[in-house]
């Protein structure tokens, strides 16, 4: 009786062990891993020069990266309700600022990564001259013009600051369809659904838009700067990561990358 018991006792004890190492396998490596990503919050600007910096970054350092691409001020609001973001690249600088007041973000972790651009964009058929500046936007001929919403949207603030520069947005305000972001603007515009917008550099030099259609650079001294920034959440739990994608960011390769994707080095880009 004495044998049998132990003869019954031991591949119970086996079971019982292999299933908790399956348990722990199962329960502790999958958080390891997730813990190894890094989630990014990124205004739509960047969805094509993020797409080529994080791929370099991956590649360089064996780090997974994983992108949300929207309006910053949106992104904003989530993250102050919670939302589990590493890293947050907006497309201004009021954003972060005011994520920093909240005092969400990790201390020193502030970088002008940018100096974002607007130009006017039509389709290639359009009779429109991009080249004649925002005046053209007066023409009969122009029913709709796509800008991102104001309200949480940095390039659509600095297309309404552009148009209320040269005093035609009392005139032409009738005709503004607004995007959610930047990027949903300039797709109306490629779509027919609008006849000009005033989009992001970075969008009209893109794969997407660069041979559907003509632009011209809307002066700079129209609009506010558009200073980019770049920042860590204090609850990201991946702050080494983070740190190194922030290193990585001003390094002068990524540098001249992002000016290749139209963006200008923000006049003394650094750490605030």
């Amino acid at each position: 009786m004495r044998f049998r018991s132990i003869r019954n006792t031991q591949p119970a004890f086996f079971l019982r062990l292999t299933r908790y190492v399956l348990f722990a396998a199962l329960t502790f490596l999958p958080v390891a891993a997730i813990a190894q990503d890094l989630s990014i919050a990124a205004a739509a600007d960047l969805q094509f020069a993020m797409q080529d910096i994080t791929a370099r970054f991956q590649q360089q350092t064996g780090k997974k990266v994983q992108v949300v691409y929207g309006s910053s001020g949106n992104f904003a609001q989530q993250l102050r309700s919670g939302a589990p973001f590493d890293v947050f690249f907006s497309a201004n600088l009021d954003y972060p600022r005011g994520l920093e007041e909240d005092g969400l973000i990790e201390p020193g972790s502030t970088y002008i990564y940018a100096r974002g651009k607007i130009v006017l964009w039509v389709l290639n058929g359009s009779s429109l001259n991009p080249s004649a500046g925002l005046l053209s936007l007066l023409q009969p001929t122009v029913k709709k013009i796509a800008i991102a919403n104001p309200e949480h949207a940095p390039y659509g603030k600095a297309a309404v600051a552009a148009l209320q520069s040269e005093h035609l947005y009392e005139r032409v305000k009738e005709k503004l369809v607004l995007g959610e972001n930047i990027s949903q603007a300039a797709s109306f515009v490629t779509a027919g659904a609008a006849d000009a917008g005033i989009v992001a550099l970075a969008l009209a030099l893109s794969p997407n838009m660069r041979d559907k259609g003509k632009y011209a650079e809307i002066p700079a001294s129209d609009y506010p700067p558009i200073e980019q920034a770049c920042v860590i959440l204090r609850s990201s739990k991946n702050k080494a990561v983070a740190r190194q994608l922030l290193i990585f960011i001003q390094s002068k390769p990524i540098q001249d990358l992002l000016r290749r994707y139209g963006f200008d080095a923000a006049p003394g880009t650094g750490r605030r």
